[in-house]
């Protein structure tokens, strides 16, 4: 095997590493996104309990 050979098998392993990581990247970047979505729908129904209960307590206010 010459040196060339060897060249264009470690150019390929390198390109091959690459295109692994590059999809781990992707994964990565798709995981942090979905739990991103779900701290988001998560805080949004925390405020929505919190605005009810700020309701309520206007509501009983009120009718006094």
């Amino acid at each position: 095997m010459g040196i060339a050979d060897q060249f264009k098998d470690k150019a390929q392993e390198l390109a091959d590493q690459a295109k692994q990581k590059g999809g781990q990247g992707k994964d990565e970047a798709r995981d942090r996104a979905s739990e991103g979505r779900d701290q988001e729908s998560d805080s949004s129904s925390g405020m929505k309990d919190r605005a009810q209960g700020a309701a309520d307590q206007a509501r009983e206010r009120f009718d006094r």
